[in-house]
């Protein structure tokens, strides 16, 4: 047997990991800007992290959910006080797609209503509905093809407007990325997010916050969606809340009201997933990861900004998408293989994308800084 080949890859064989660092199996260290697509939110390997797994696993590793499971309850109440949603409900899972697919499944519940409105460039998962709702048709199978979800283009008022005005009695849910990651990294705008919540609650409709990339402190605030002052109705997330380890949840408003078996999993919430979401809130807490991401995402943005090579900077906190006037994987092969810098890619050729740990410092972040600066003058 072999495996499924899906997925272009690097020749490069990651042996170790440490902070914002990873080292191959011939011992190259290279400058990890990308965290394996934004997951690694507090750095590979922290000592905090590693001991919160390990102290878990030697006392239990999992159980299902038909059981009480304490450290679910240690962890809603950590995520409430950090993200400051302390009177919503979580919903626990395994991945983003996970996430986004319980969301736009109990909004449907709440209003009884099957209309879901995604935007151009919106990317939510690969599950049923979430890959219906993710704007790549290369992606969707004919399974799950539907005529449920309705694109709009991003950050366009007057087109939510004049859809809410025929359909809005139709419409279950909004789904929208506070910032687009594969998209490009193309950020909401606040008037269009004030738009979304004054609508969905005119025509009770759900306001799902897709977070799984942009959130759990990414953007310099818990979700990149807080930076507008509206509270959503659910927010998805993922990625970053297990720094690795498969964890995932949605966190749901106190309207939408539970009921057994309005939702389920198998290895959602399990121990050691919630002593990895616990670590990394803990040393988000600890160490004002969220104020870090800020100040050193403006840091990288405004040494960008004006740089003949780039056409346009753009994100908040450390999800930056950097915007080239030419295709951009020769730059990231560059990084890669002439100075030992991993980014990511997008769906714009023209964008790569820089994630890295929460905790990046200004000096790793000039370690970038002068290399992109060497090779593109």
């Amino acid at each position: 047997m072999h495996l499924f080949d899906v997925y272009p890859i690097y020749p490069i064989e990651i042996a170790k990991g440490l902070g914002s660092y990873v080292w191959d199996n011939q011992g190259t260290k290279y400058l990890d800007l990308y965290g394996g697509h934004a997951v690694i939110s507090i750095g590979h390997t922290h000592p905090h992290y590693v001991h919160r797994l390990t102290e878990q696993l030697n006392k239990i590793g999992f159980y299902s959910n038909s059981i009480k499971i304490p450290i679910q309850d240690r962890l809603a109440e950590k995520l409430g006080k950090v993200s400051g949603y302390d009177d919503y409900q979580l919903f626990l899972c395994n991945s983003g797609a996970e996430a986004n697919e319980n969301a736009l499944k109990l909004a449907s519940f709440y209003n009884g209503r099957k209309k879901v409105i995604a935007f151009k460039g919106g990317f939510h998962g690969r599950t049923s509905m979430a890959v219906a709702a993710t704007d790549n048709p290369s992606i969707v199978a004919p399974v799950n093809q539907t005529d449920n979800v309705i694109f709009l283009p991003f950050n366009d008022e007057n087109a939510l407007e004049e859809l809410f005005a025929k359909q809005g009695n139709e419409i279950s849910s909004v789904i929208i990325e506070g910032i687009q990651g594969v998209g490009g990294i193309n950020v909401a705008s606040d008037a269009f997010l004030k738009k979304i919540r004054l609508l969905c609650s005119q025509y009770g409709a759900v306001f799902i916050a897709d977070s799984v990339q942009c959130g759990y402190g990414r953007s310099g605030k818990f979700y990149a969606h807080d930076w507008s002052g509206v509270k959503a109705d659910i927010y998805s997330m993922a990625k970053g809340m297990g720094n690795g380890f498969p964890v995932a949840g949605i966190s749901i408003a106190p309207q939408l009201k539970p009921k057994y078996s309005l939702l389920g999993t198998t290895f959602g919430g399990n121990h050691l997933a919630c002593a990895a979401a616990l670590a990394v809130l803990e040393l988000i807490e600890q160490d004002n990861l969220m104020a870090n991401a800020a100040s050193t995402g403006n840091y990288v943005m405004n040494a960008l900004r004006g740089h003949p090579k780039v056409k346009e900077i753009r994100g908040k906190g450390l999800m930056i998408g950097i915007e080239l006037f030419e295709p951009c994987e020769e730059t990231r092969k560059k990084l890669i293989f002439d100075h030992h810098i991993f980014t990511g890619s997008s769906s714009n050729k023209y964008t790569f994308r820089l994630l890295p740990a929460l905790n990046l410092t200004v000096e790793d972040a000039d370690i970038f800084l002068e290399a992109f600066d060497k090779m593109t003058r």
